[in-house]
């Protein structure tokens, strides 16, 4: 089957085939048009078949006669008319009543991929599909901003994702825009996904074609997602993003504020009730919280997608749980418990600062700074890396306390219970590293002053030694060790009781028993695992892509190797190998690494890894030296001066994805608003395109510089492919890893120190 329309009563198969067929969105919509006769605009789905059709033969006779055959339907189910045609009037562009609206305006459609594995990011969609001259025309006279604003969005779309202007043709458009969506299936970015993900190299992906809704007809249109239910805390209650006068594309890319879904109520209660109704009609068709995609066009609600929604793990227990005990919805205790085993394995607490013996409160903070990662941490006070590495050492809970820390202190950062630094923002590199590894930290505590002997805060004098306590979810700093209290969060109790009572074993397989773990210490499980100086990071590929710098000389593998970890300060092996392993043999690379260690040159770190002996940091010296005069003085600072803006947006873009908006409050990001993380990634994706270009011009003169374009690249793929550790974890090779090096070599690379661009405002 090479066609299926949305009317068409479900096809009579297992859902699972269905859907490999159908996709998940065409899956979805046939469901809600047919199944549960639901608002959506009518359309229909090319389905994988022609997809893999096209694929093997290109645009062929047999595809051009199903599309035909399906937009034929769609001009009766809408009484319009797609295109104009020679002799016939304009009332051909008037609608009736039993389509997607009415009056004047043209048949103009969407073209939405739609796979059978949600591949969020990685295939491509066109709207506006149908405007040529005389079809824009004759939409203008209903709404010329309106049809002026969907032709500048057609013609930016196409130039984006087919490379060209749209053609003037109606027809040519629309089968353009669905070979664009069809070949999207193999791009490079969707191929990653697949690998990343385990899917078969010959995934497809289905092409929805449905009539155009505008959200931005007039001031009662809108566009938006809804949830059935809070995905963060799992509260029974409305909740969403909406935004007046524009259409869906404009709540994904992240370049406007959009409201909450109260906001709808208040506007257009009428239309927020049924979307209510319906959203409680979808949860109990899918047995769960439900995500909705919708456009409201002049008063009218249509629903765009449906599937179920993601869900922070608070929130996945507390909606379990509340299903089951509603006797009126169809989910089973026993489904409930299985849904969210991994979670229970060990139960999640809640974490508070406990009140001293006979007091009413915990005392009260000597400063605040800014909360970076959340959490609550006690220990003692450690002021450099060696002395936090040694008091850890020996089994002492440390907090490492620096002005603000750099690449030379994650060997300390490694081992601390906490972080506290008295410069830096959100998006510093101790905020960053802190949240990827689970460490509450406090930045920017402007009171802090560090020395030899110890710190003060505000006034008051804690010496090297002492315990201080940090929250890194209110920024506050505590003087003392204060005990904390930990509970099994009220959700998890109540689902562990069902399942003891029905008999069910939890956290028998590894991830289950892992569940509860932070960052930092599954990282460390697994370096355990994996034996001393080894990394759980997966393997990363050595092959030589076009422009790399192969290095294949003992002598150049020993230098880059220096240089390395010159910036890192430590690293494992495994992020040796990511990040000097562009054109490198493995195993030559590995000989390097171990004649390197029986040299003295390198040394093992704590808690794992690897860093520079003595004698080899004055070889990485002198190294820096020579590339420093190779690149120029002036140039060196020019490079380092128009890396400013790069570096604004990276970090601007790494912070929104650690942490996000909640009204005017960054709160951290439990990745349940997908809308929001697929605005970072776009971001991100033009930032590392724009960093390339940039990366050109000084590499022709310090060649060795490409290395990080390749990367960025490298990052970014794996970070589109859905694993989102290669955004900003310390454990892998990610882009603010990468990126942060750059940054710290081109400081270096000008003669200038952290601390100096700190001053200066161009650090952080």
């Amino acid at each position: 089957m090479l066609l299926a329309r949305f009317d068409q009563p479900l096809l009579d198969l297992p859902r699972e085939e269905r859907v490999r067929l159908l996709g998940g969105k065409g899956d979805g919509l046939m469901r809600m048009a047919g199944e549960l006769a639901l608002p959506v605009p009518p359309g229909f789905i090319l389905t994988t078949r022609a997809c893999a059709l096209y694929l093997e033969r290109g645009w062929s006779d047999e595809l051009e006669a199903r599309l035909r055959e399906g937009m034929a339907w769609l001009e009766q189910a809408t009484g319009r008319r797609f295109g104009a045609r020679t002799g016939v009037s304009e009332r051909a562009f008037e609608g009736t009543s039993t389509g997607a609206g009415a009056g004047p305006t043209p048949l103009l459609v969407s073209v939405r991929s739609g796979a059978p594995v949600s591949m969020p990011g990685m295939l491509d969609t066109l709207l506006n599909v149908g405007l040529d001259e005389q079809t824009t025309a004759a939409f203008a006279r209903e709404s010329p901003g309106l049809a002026q604003a969907c032709r500048a969005r057609l013609d930016a779309s196409f130039r984006e994702l087919v490379g060209s202007p749209p053609p003037a043709e109606v027809w040519g458009q629309l089968r353009s825009a669905v070979e664009a969506v069809f070949r999207s299936a193999r791009s490079p970015r969707a191929l990653a996904y697949r690998r990343r993900e385990g899917l078969p190299g010959d995934a497809l992906t289905a092409v929805n074609v449905q009539t155009m809704v505008f959200g931005n007809h007039d001031a009662r249109s809108a566009t938006g997602v809804f949830f059935t239910r809070d995905p963060s805390t799992g509260e029974a209650r409305p909740f969403g993003d909406v935004l007046f006068e524009a259409q869906g594309e404009d709540v994904v890319s992240g370049r406007h504020a959009t409201l909450p879904y109260d906001a709808l109520a208040s506007r257009l209660p009428e239309v927020a009730r049924a979307l209510d109704e319906l959203g409680r009609r979808l949860e109990r068709a899918y047995r769960d919280l439900c995500e909705i995609e919708f456009t409201i066009e002049s008063g009218r609600l249509w629903l765009l997608q449906v599937r179920v929604g993601k869900r922070s793990p608070r929130a996945a227990l507390r909606i379990a749980s509340e299903l089951a005990l509603d006797p009126a919805f169809p989910l089973e205790r026993a489904e409930a418990v299985a849904r969210v085993a991994k979670l229970l394995a060990p139960p999640p607490v809640e974490t508070r600062l406990r009140a001293p013996m006979g007091a009413a409160s915990a005392p009260a903070p000597i400063a605040r700074g800014l909360g970076a990662s959340p959490g609550i941490a006690s220990g003692e006070i450690a002021t450099t890396v060696a002395g936090a590495v040694a008091r850890a050492g020996e089994g002492h809970a440390v907090v490492l306390v620096r002005p603000e820390t750099s690449p030379e202190d994650v060997e300390g950062m490694g081992v601390a219970a906490g972080l506290l630094t008295a410069r830096g923002g959100l998006a510093s590199h101790a905020a960053v590293v802190a949240r990827g590894w689970g460490i509450p930290a406090v930045v920017g505590l402007e009171a802090l002053a560090i020395d030899d002997e110890g710190i003060t805060i505000a006034g008051h004098r804690l010496a090297v030694g002492s315990a201080v306590t940090i929250d890194g979810s209110a920024g506050a700093v505590f003087a003392g060790a204060l005990e904390v209290e930990r509970e099994t969060v009220p959700e998890a109790a109540r689902l562990l009781e069902w399942a003891r009572e029905l008999g069910i074993a939890l956290g028998g397989d590894d991830d289950g028993a892992r569940a509860g773990l932070g960052e930092r210490e599954k990282a460390r499980e697994d370096a355990a695992e994996a034996g001393p100086g080894s990394s759980a990071a997966p393997s990363q590929s050595a092959d030589a892509s076009p422009g790399s710098v192969a290095v294949t000389s003992a002598d150049a593998i020993d230098e880059a190797i220096l240089r390395v970890l010159a910036i890192k300060g430590s690293a494992t092996r495994d992020a040796l190998v990511a990040a000097v392993g562009l054109g490198v043999d493995p195993d030559q690379l590995a000989a390097r690494i171990e004649q390197q260690l029986a040299a003295g040159d390198l040394v093992p770190a704590k808690p794992i890894g690897l860093r520079l002996g003595e004698l080899a940091r004055s070889r990485a010296q002198a190294l820096l030296a020579s590339d420093r005069e190779r690149l120029g003085a002036a140039a060196a600072e020019a490079v380092l001066v128009s890396f400013q803006a790069l570096d604004a947006r990276m970090k601007e873009a790494v912070t929104d994805w650690q942490l996000r908006l909640d009204g005017a409050e960054r709160v951290p990001n439990d990745h349940t608003d997908a809308r929001w993380d697929a605005s970072v990634l776009e971001r991100l994706r033009e930032l590392v395109a724009d960093a390339e270009r940039w990366l050109a011009d000084p590499a022709t003169r310090l060649p060795r510089l490409r290395c990080y374009a390749e990367r960025l690249g490298r990052a970014l793929a794996a970070a589109l492919a859905g694993d989102a550790r290669f955004i900003a974890s310390p454990r892998v090779d990610s882009l603010h890893g990468v990126w942060f090096e750059l940054h710290e070599d081109l400081i270096r690379l000008a003669g200038s120190d952290r601390a100096k661009e700190l001053a200066a405002g161009r650090a952080g």
